[in-house]
């Protein structure tokens, strides 16, 4: 699966996307952000508050809860405001 960092993110992590086999056992977006965020180093500060990550799978816009199914990438960023 191919992960995109925005922003921060990007920043924190050290890299602007990377490729991951998904673990057995990793089937949510909130699981991956953990999964993630135990790796440590740039991972771990970028997962830090997972709370205030959103992330899109596929470019869709989804919940923490919302299933990584047979998605092929997934972007994580920080929340949007409008101006």
């Amino acid at each position: 699966m191919k992960v995109l960092y925005f922003a921060w993110l990007r920043e924190r992590v050290g890299r602007a996307e990377e490729e991951i086999e998904v673990p057995a056992g990793i089937t949510t977006v909130a699981d991956l952000a953990g999964w993630l965020k135990a790796k440590g180093g740039g991972h771990a500060y970028a997962f830090e508050n997972p709370a205030v990550v959103r992330a899109a799978l596929d470019r869709r816009h989804v919940k923490p809860d919302a299933p990584l199914g047979d998605a092929r990438e997934i972007a994580f960023f920080p929340p949007m405001t409008g101006g």
